[in-house]
C-alpha cells in the first residue's frame, strides 16, 4: 500500500504550524523532531510506517480545542491516536498531519456508585477503569485483549469489545455520553449520566466512528457490581468443526456464560509456548466461563459439561482455583503478543451466526489446504465474533 502524497503547501508551514501549537501548549507537549516522532509512525499494524509532521499530547478538553483549532485554520490534517495497540491501521499517520494523543489526558473526573457511572478522560487505559472503582465492588465490562494498555478513546473510536462482551455487549452498551471535540474546536456533549438520552441516537454514531467525527476527550462509562464469583472451564477437541457445534448448542440451550473462547491448534501452540497456560494440545479449544453465587456456578457449567460430553472432547477441566483461572485466561489474553512473536500476520474480524460456526470453520481448514495458506482462529465464539489470523 502507498502512503498518500503528502500536500507541499502543508508541509511548508511546518515551522508557523509548530509555533502556533508551542503557544497553547507546554513545549514538551508539541513533539516535531523527525527523531521523535518516529515514535508515532504507526500502530500495532506495523506493516505500514510514517512519520507523522507533528505530534501534540494534550492534557485537557480545552488544549485539544485549540489544537484542533489551529489546525483547522492552517487546513493540517489531524489523526487521533489512543495508545497505539489498534491492529487495523487507525492511528496511522501521514508525513504532512499532526498526531493527537490522548495519553496524557487520564484521570478519573467523577464515580457515582448509586448511578452506576464514571467518568473518565479516555487517554485513561482499559483496565485501569476497573482498578478505579473494583475496591468498592465494581468493573467495567469491555474487556479486549489488550486492555492493559488500550485506552478508552480507542475502545470508543472501535467499538472494542472482548471476551466478556457475550453477556455484557461491547464498548457501545456500556457507554452513557462523551465530550467531542469536532474538527473546527467546538465542543459538544452527547448523552450523559443516564439510561437513554433525547433526540437522535448521535451516541452511537460516535462509537465505532473511528475517530471520523471528531475526537472523544472525555467519557461517562456504565459500571457493573462484580459477580459473586465466576470460573472457567476448558474443552478440547479433535476438530474445529466439532468445537464450533459445541459452542451453538450451549447457546440454543439458553445458558448465558459470560465468555465462550475459541482457539484452533494453531494458536493453542503458540499461545502455550508464549504463557504456559496448560493448554491440552488438540485440534480446537473452548474457554467457557459462567459467573455468579457457587451454586448458580455449578448449576450452569453442570449443564455445560454434558453438552460437551455429547461432542466426545478430548479434555475437559474446569478451573479449581482462582490461579488457575488466571492461567487460562492468561493465553488467550496473550493471543495475539503470542503469535505476533512468531511472525507478522494480518488478522480478519467479521461476524456470523452462531449456528454457521461449524460450516464456516470446515470451510476455512478447507480453503487453507488447498491454498496453501496456513490460517489460525482465535475469537469470541459466543457471538459469532470471528478473528482469522494468516
Amino acid at each position: 500500500m502507498e502512503m498518500p502524497k503528502p500536500d507541499a503547501l502543508v508541509l511548508s508551514r511546518k515551522a508557523r504550524v509548530v509555533s502556533r501549537l508551542r503557544d497553547i501548549l507546554p513545549q514538551d507537549a508539541v513533539i516535531d523532531d523527525p527523531a521523535e516522532t518516529r515514535a508515532y509512525e504507526c500502530d500495532a499494524l506495523t506493516a505500514y510506517r510514517c512519520p507523522p509532521m507533528v505530534a501534540v499530547l494534550p492534557a485537557t478538553t480545552a488544549e485539544v480545542s485549540d489544537v484542533l483549532r489551529i489546525c483547522h485554520d492552517e487546513g493540517v490534517p489531524v489523526v487521533p491516536r489512543g495508545a497505539g495497540t489498534s491492529l487495523a491501521g487507525g492511528a496511522l499517520p501521514t508525513a504532512d498531519c499532526v498526531i493527537l494523543g490522548v495519553a496524557r489526558m487520564n484521570a478519573v473526573l467523577e464515580t457515582d456508585y448509586d448511578n452506576r457511572f464514571v467518568r473518565v478522560q479516555t487517554g485513561r487505559t482499559n483496565l485501569s477503569v476497573t482498578g478505579a472503582v473494583e475496591g468498592d465492588g465494581f468493573f467495567y465490562a469491555p474487556d479486549p485483549s489488550s486492555q492493559l494498555a488500550c485506552a478508552i478513546a480507542g475502545n470508543i473510536a472501535m467499538n472494542s469489545g472482548g471476551a466478556h462482551c457475550l453477556k455484557y455487549g461491547v464498548t457501545t452498551n456500556n457507554l452513557m455520553g462523551v465530550t467531542l471535540v469536532q474538527m473546527d474546536g467546538t465542543v459538544v456533549e452527547l448523552g450523559g449520566a443516564h439510561l437513554d438520552a433525547g433526540g437522535l441516537d448521535l451516541l452511537g454514531v460516535i462509537c465505532g466512528s473511528e475517530g471520523q467525527l471528531g475526537v472523544v476527550t472525555e467519557a461517562t462509562l456504565r459500571i457493573l457490581r462484580k459477580p459473586e464469583g465466576a470460573r472457567p472451564v476448558l474443552m478440547g477437541f479433535d476438530s474445529a468443526e466439532v468445537a464450533g457445534a459445541c459452542v451453538a448448542d450451549i447457546i440454543k440451550a439458553g445458558v448465558l456464560p459470560v465468555a465462550i473462547e475459541f482457539m484452533d491448534r494453531m494458536l493453542i501452540e503458540v499461545c502455550e509456548d508464549f504463557a504456559k497456560a496448560d493448554y491440552p494440545i488438540c485440534e480446537a479449544l473452548l474457554i467457557v466461563e459462567v459467573e455468579g453465587s457457587d451454586a448458580e456456578i455449578d448449576a450452569q457449567l453442570q449443564l455445560i459439561k454434558a453438552i460437551a460430553e455429547r461432542h466426545n472432547p478430548v479434555a475437559l477441566r474446569e478451573s479449581a482455583s482462582p490461579g488457575e483461572s488466571a492461567r487460562i485466561w492468561a493465553g488467550r489474553k496473550a493471543a495475539f503478543s503470542a503469535i505476533g512473536r512468531v511472525s507478522d500476520y494480518m488478522c480478519l474480524d467479521g461476524t456470523i451466526p452462531v449456528s454457521e460456526l461449524p460450516y464456516v470453520l470446515r470451510r476455512i481448514g478447507e480453503m487453507s489446504k488447498e491454498y496453501g495458506l496456513a490460517v489460525g482462529n482465535v475469537f469470541h465464539a459466543g457471538d459469532g465474533n470471528m478473528n482469522t489470523i494468516n
